[in-house]
């Protein structure tokens, strides 16, 4: 098998408006091998949103021996627009909203680590209703591309132990996605247990589940 050395751009279109939240990319490229050879002209296409990269937020608390995980229902348009679709496996829901952990998009100031910390308890506050102090982050292994054939996001993990009785209200971005967000706790095992069901359907939110119950038992994740 040839490896590849570099990919080459060749041509690259711009094919959303200026105005639109994701600038679409139509590319031709191609391939140069180590051994000196070139594939064919390719056509990809690229999905870029302002900020690239997101960070998924993982609210918990502990009862007893016990640990409950936060989620919000969150309006996903494109879920909801699968019913549209010619379905090689058509669903057997309509998705109005979608089961998912808080998260939020990086912007230019969110630098290094302390950056996504700091996104991270913004959003935690934004999308959540709690305050929590940025630097009591937990930092749960590195980041995840979140659908590398389509865009190239990466989504980072972070964590914070919070007190349900210290909720406020939830005030969300301004937008109609966020209008709807409702805030619940499920039991850790219980959480993990609906991700592998298809309950929840969302896998930053199980990867979120499994990585700090691995964070919790043994703390071997890097942070």
């Amino acid at each position: 098998m040839r490896e590849v050395e570099r990919i080459e751009v060749v041509d690259r279109q711009l094919s959303s408006r200026a105005d639109r939240f994701l600038r679409l990319e139509t590319l031709r490229l191609r391939n140069h091998y180590t051994d000196g050879t070139s594939s064919r002209e390719y056509a990809c296409d690229v999905a870029i949103a302002p900020g690239v990269d997101a960070v998924a937020v993982v609210l918990f608390y502990r009862r007893g021996s016990e640990v409950f995980v936060g989620v919000t229902e969150c309006v996903r348009p494109a879920i909801y627009l699968r019913r549209d679709l010619a379905l090689v496996r058509p669903d057997g829901r309509t998705y109005l909203t979608l089961t998912e952990i808080v998260a939020g998009r990086l912007e230019k100031e969110d630098l290094g680590e302390e950056g996504i910390d700091r996104r991270a308890a913004i959003e935690a506050h934004e999308e959540a209703g709690f305050e929590v102090d940025a630097r009591q982050a937990i930092r749960l292994g590195g980041g995840l591309f979140a659908s590398p054939g389509l865009t190239p996001e990466k989504v980072f993990f972070r964590a914070f132990e919070v007190d349900p009785a210290r909720q406020v209200e939830i005030h969300g971005d301004g937008s109609p996605m966020e209008a709807s967000h409702r805030m619940r706790f499920i039991e850790l095992g219980e959480a993990i247990g609906l991700c592998v069901r298809g309950a929840i359907e969302d896998p930053k939110s199980e990867i979120g589940f499994r990585r700090l119950a691995d964070h919790l038992s043994r703390g071997i994740l890097p942070v």
